[in-house]
């Protein structure tokens, strides 16, 4: 699920579920939870040279959280994420 901006503010507290789908030993799928504040969502591009896309760059939706533990992580969002504002 990919986010509306205005959906999402500073301070939330979010949980953000991803899967990711595998190919080899057996198929099915790779599930993964984080959970915590939100600290800002962005756009952000890649070094990607082949996107070929606005300045030659893939573009990317991005969450940064901090976790209970104080970790600070960057998500970056795709079609296989699932975002619960808790």
């Amino acid at each position: 699920m990919l986010a509306a901006p205005q959906r999402f503010q500073p301070g939330q507290r979010l949980r953000v579920t991803q899967q990711i789908p595998r190919q080899s030993f057996g198929g099915g799928t790779a599930t993964t939870t984080i959970e915590g504040e939100l600290l800002r969502y962005y756009q952000s591009k890649t070094g990607s040279w082949f996107a070929h896309s606005k300045d030659d760059k893939l573009w990317l939706e991005r969450l940064e959280i901090r976790k209970d533990n104080g970790e600070i992580v960057t998500i970056n969002l795709d079609q296989y994420s699932h975002i619960d504002v808790i």
